[in-house]
């Protein structure tokens, strides 16, 4: 027993000697020119790696830092670096033959620098080209293949070349490939952290390389993303007042020349205004999408947006030229329900009175969108039935109105139609025909627009109907076969102001055919009183 004990120990020891000197009888930095070479002939880009180190014990040779020049035509600096590389190696052949055998790639840590041109041409895009391997290339994409491919903990920078558009940055960066070749398709796993928090993962298969266009490489995926701060995410234009937190769960596909995508976009505390707040209830977008690689632009042919059981339909087109996306699309939304909609109105800037809110009721529209996404123009007409501007009285705002008729329209004001033209664009929103019907009142209509900051600038008449017509407006004869009582209103979107238009009461009152100066005359003094204001003494 004690005999088979001590061979046991001297197997051991001498186990334990031939691996710690087997990495000095094998002089792995011997084999740094050749996988230079070869990794310098695979990506067509210069290839630089530090001291190696042959590890027995786990099959592998370790670099103390790797560089890999970007294409020319973007940058000198280094497009990838890694503070080292491991390389799986069978050892049988390296230990007897000196032979190296890859069986396995790990970068630790790199720093990736992703750079793309206005015309959506990346750095990347020549990877494993010919045109740009070094001299002792012989030829671009060869048949390398390496059994697992991964990247550790890597920082990915994303640039654009020639805007004032800052480099996003994605951490966490780790990539698993496996049966990884130029030539063939492989399976392969993505996941980042992305700017602001949040996190994004891709699992699918790419493959082949595109020889002449890496970026064009055929690739299908499901992906997932978590909390996408999208003011952070670099994606869109911060000048556009676009933001919000959004998780995305759906596929992409792409054979090289065109991109497919579909899926569910959830999206919290939306904004879609530079003026706007954000949105008090969770949008839902089903998308699809094809996307042209070459020509940067693509159609949206299903975008189904949901507030609630509120639903619209998105459709159209759109090109990317440099730091712009122009669209050319069409929302559609019949009978939406205003409750589930009008947690929206703040994300889009609009601002009813001070303490009112919508309640109840439809709203109907067919907008056109279009031009870039930081000064859309968005044209259209709009329709509300049956709803309520609630904890807003109409009538005292119109201040004789219901004091000289007696009628009484409550803190509510409820609306039987509401419809205009609208047009909203960076200077400001305008609505054209706009006839609202309440009840309690009568009709009123005209048209004016809305200021950036909010300011109103309208022309209105109202046609006064039921118990609305009555006292002082009757003597001043300005009922529906005058023409009606033209005022303004003015002042600011959260606390707007009635005036009286007395230029145009007289003029609608000399259309009635009434005789004399003198009747038009009381029609003034009498109709100055209905917005609460006293003609001044002569």
């Amino acid at each position: 027993m004690k005999r088979a004990l001590k061979i046991l120990g001297i197997v051991v020891v001498l186990m334990l000697v031939i691996v710690i000197a087997l990495p000095f009888m094998v002089s792995v930095n011997a084999f740094r020119p050749r996988i230079e070479a070869e990794l310098s002939n695979a990506l067509g880009r210069q290839v630089k790696i530090g001291n190696l180190s042959l590890s027995v014990l786990t099959g592998s040779i370790s670099a103390d830092d790797l560089s890999i020049a970007d294409d020319p035509a973007f940058s000198k600096n280094p497009f990838i670096r890694a503070k080292s590389l491991g390389v799986g190696v069978e050892l049988m052949p390296l230990i007897f033959s000196k032979t190296l055998n890859i069986t396995e790639i790990t970068l630790d840590r790199p720093q990736v620098t992703l750079l793309r041109t206005a015309s959506g041409k990346w750095n990347f895009s020549s990877l494993g080209s010919k045109s740009n391997a070094p001299a002792s290339s012989s030829s671009a994409n060869p048949n390398l293949s390496v059994g697992k491919l991964k990247v550790k903990d890597g920082q990915v920078v994303i640039g654009d070349i020639g805007t004032s558009a800052k480099p996003r940055s994605y951490n966490n960066v780790d990539v698993s490939a496996s049966d990884f070749s130029f030539t063939t398709r492989f399976p392969f796993s993505f996941s980042a952290s992305l700017p602001a928090g949040g996190t994004v993962k891709l699992d699918g298969h790419a493959g082949p390389i595109d020889p002449n266009d890496a970026s064009l490489t055929p690739v299908e995926a499901q992906v997932e993303v978590k909390h996408l701060d999208l003011a952070a995410s670099g994606f869109v234009d911060p000048s556009s007042g676009i933001a919000g937190l959004a998780d995305f769960n759906g596929t992409m596909s792409s054979n090289g020349r065109q991109l497919r995508s579909n899926g569910t976009v959830n999206a919290d505390k939306l904004k879609l205004s530079p003026k706007g707040s954000p949105a008090g209830r969770q949008v839902q977008v089903k998308y699809s999408v094809a996307h042209d690689l070459q020509k940067q632009s693509g159609e949206l042919s299903q975008g189904d947006v949901s507030m609630g059981q509120a639903v619209a339909h998105l459709n159209g087109s759109y090109v990317m030229q440099g730091e712009s996306t122009i669209l050319k699309m069409k929302l559609n939304g019949q009978n939406m329900s205003v409750d589930d909609l009008e947690a929206m109105l703040p994300a889009l800037g609009v601002v009813l009175p001070s303490g009112s809110s919508l309640k109840g009721g439809t709203l109907s529209t067919t907008l056109d969108i279009a031009g870039p996404m930081d000064k859309l123009v968005i044209t259209g007409p709009v329709k509300l039935t049956d709803t309520k501007l609630a904890n807003f009285n109409l009538g005292s705002k119109m201040a004789a109105v219901s004091a000289l008729t007696g009628s009484k329209t409550g803190s509510d004001t409820t609306i039987q139609n509401f419809s205009t033209d609208a047009r909203m664009a960076p200077d400001g929103i305008s609505t054209q025909n706009v006839n609202l019907t309440v009840p309690s009142l009568g009709v009123l209509t005209g048209a004016g627009t809305i200021s950036p900051a909010g300011a109103l600038s309208y022309k209105m008449n109202a046609n006064l109907s039921g118990g609305a017509m009555g006292g002082l407006t009757e003597l001043a004869g300005m009922g529906s076969k005058s023409g009606g009582i033209p005022f303004f209103i003015e002042g600011t979107t959260s606390n707007p102001s009635f005036r009286p238009d007395v230029q145009g009461m007289l003029s609608n009152r000399l259309k009635g055919n009434l005789p004399g100066n003198s009747t038009a005359g009381t029609a003034v003094d009498a109709l100055t009183g209905l917005f609460g204001k006293k003609k001044k003494q002569q």
